[in-house]
């Protein structure tokens, strides 16, 4: 479990377990006998069902549905024993696989989703240039999931925007994500340095960071970009050659163990993403003093980020105004450091304590349903 949706489960996790007391069991598809990536809690239960359900990754659309019907029995089968047999007060659903019958299942728990992305790119199956079987498929599923989705006692979207987007549903809760972790620093304003946090990926949007990068590295001699995570960066390297960006003012990493020292060694975060279900590394990066230029793109940075007080938000997918945005904060050291202070108070809004007491009072408001 490595990323942003798996941080926050085994956040949640551990604090529940840990700090309420709730028996917390943990259902997983995937990766048995693998390391978790984040620590968990000696008190969380977990199951893993080890169906590898990762092996569609490699198939064409059509073998994708002969692998996966067979899976998706057993996965259903598999999670029903375990359910009748735990009888949990509460389930839990990431709206993955299981919410095709989650509700069926008659083990006496409310059933709670969760949604870490917005509608619009949720289950995108990119029809644009898909066979007819395809589209069928897509047009099918889409019709279905609304009427799973209202069956739920409750769905907990990130942000407002999110939760006015689901229109047909009247059971949709607005809980945000809690900030990863307490810093022990926070940045001196003094380092000449953006850093960006995330994966090498077509949301992300390292393209276009790379792209506005090309153009705002031109108007300082002094500033570097350091990009960090997950992923093939190979055309992204290439990328960078062919926009002519000095290699000695960028440089892309893999994953790194100490994020924390990589905000707190910057003085400005930078996101680029084309979509964001909330933006975590928006947290992070605040609660280390780092004011953000981010792209206001669904939904997530326009939720956390107040534009001109914490961070700049410009329109999503230019380019050109990512690179002055950037050019704008890099110069102006005396907003730049106003910024830091109002960020690392804002977060306070966001940490475990205070987003846990929402989950809490859902969990008792669904609950007293039961008696």
């Amino acid at each position: 479990m490595a990323g942003g949706v798996e941080r926050v489960l085994t956040l949640k996790a551990n604090y529940f377990a840990e700090q309420l007391g709730y028996d917390i069991t943990i259902i997983l598809t995937e990766g048995k006998d693998k390391p978790y990536f984040y620590p968990l809690s000696s008190k969380v239960k977990v199951i893993n069902f080890d169906l590898n359900f990762e092996e569609l990754w490699t198939c064409s659309f059509l073998k994708k549905i002969w692998v996966y019907l067979p899976k998706q029995r057993h996965f259903k089968k598999l999670l029903t024993t375990d359910l009748m047999r735990i009888r949990p007060d509460i389930t839990i659903s990431l709206l993955r696989r299981d919410i095709n019958f989650i509700n069926e299942i008659k083990d006496g728990s409310k059933k709670i989703g969760e949604l870490h992305i917005n509608r619009d790119n949720y289950r995108n199956f990119k029809t644009e240039k898909a066979g007819i079987v395809k589209k069928l498929f897509a047009s099918f599923w889409s019709a279905n999931l609304v009427t799973h989705l209202k069956k739920l006692d409750k769905l907990v979207v990130l942000t407002e925007k999110d939760r006015e987007a689901w229109t047909e549903l009247s059971n949709v809760k607005v809980i945000p994500n809690p900030l990863s972790f307490t810093p022990n620093n926070t940045s001196t304003q003094t380092s000449k340095r953006v850093v960006a946090v995330a994966r090498y990926s077509h949301e992300k949007g390292i393209d276009l960071l790379l792209k506005a990068w090309a153009i705002a590295e031109k108007n300082t001699e002094e500033w570097r970009l350091d990009v960090f995570g997950d992923g093939n960066r190979e055309s992204f390297e290439q990328l960078i050659d062919q926009l002519g960006i000095d290699r000695k003012r960028c440089a892309l990493h893999g994953r790194t163990n100490n994020v924390e020292q990589e905000y707190v060694n910057s003085s400005l975060f930078v996101l680029s993403s084309r979509f964001e279900g909330f933006g975590m590394v928006i947290l992070e990066a605040m609660a280390c003093g780092l004011p953000v230029v981010a792209f206001d793109c669904p939904w997530g940075p326009r939720t956390i980020i107040a534009e001109g007080e914490d961070g700049l938000l410009v329109e999503n997918g230019n380019i050109k105004a990512l690179a002055d945005g950037l050019s704008k904060l890099m110069h102006n050291n005396s907003l730049r450091f106003l910024m830091s202070k109002v960020c690392v108070n804002k977060v306070n809004n966001y940490v475990i304590d205070r987003i846990a007491e929402q989950w809490n009072s859902l969990f008792n408001e669904v609950l007293e349903l039961l008696e």
